[in-house]
């Protein structure tokens, strides 16, 4: 049985949207994973779609507020803000929660939301493995 993950971060634009492509990509699998917003910027910025493309895994993405999962349970909710935790979104449904903060890529052009790609890729994965393992 597939585990379930929601990514949250403010504006649902970039790193939040990035973890749902990669884990569906990559683990998909074991865990379905979406992704949400506490304020959404009301669009996926398009190097969030350029970014995943380039290693072969493509997301369409879509901004969404965090109430339309409201009441769902959760195995893992991770907040994707690298700002201080308490200026990332509260998740007061279902779930462990967890904190794995990366810096915003926008500040760092392309090259910037490629370091965020490839941390996620690590980090979240890496994560969601432990919590299958139950180790997180």
């Amino acid at each position: 049985m597939k585990r379930r993950g929601l990514s949250l971060c403010t504006g649902n634009s970039c790193r939040s949207q990035m973890a749902e492509a990669i884990v569906n990509a990559r683990i998909g699998d074991r865990w379905e994973a979406v992704s949400a917003g506490s304020r959404p910027a009301g669009f996926v910025d398009p190097r969030t779609i350029t970014v995943p493309a380039e290693i072969g895994i493509r997301h369409k993405g879509r901004a969404k507020n965090a109430g339309e999962f409201r009441g769902m349970a959760f195995d893992l909710v991770v907040t994707a803000c690298d700002t201080a935790a308490e200026e990332c979104p509260v998740w007061l449904g279902k779930g462990k929660r967890v904190h794995a903060g990366f810096p915003d890529p926008a500040s760092g052009g392309l090259d910037g939301f490629r370091r965020v790609r490839d941390d996620i890729a690590r980090r979240v994965v890496q994560l969601l493995d432990e919590q299958s393992r139950g180790q997180a």
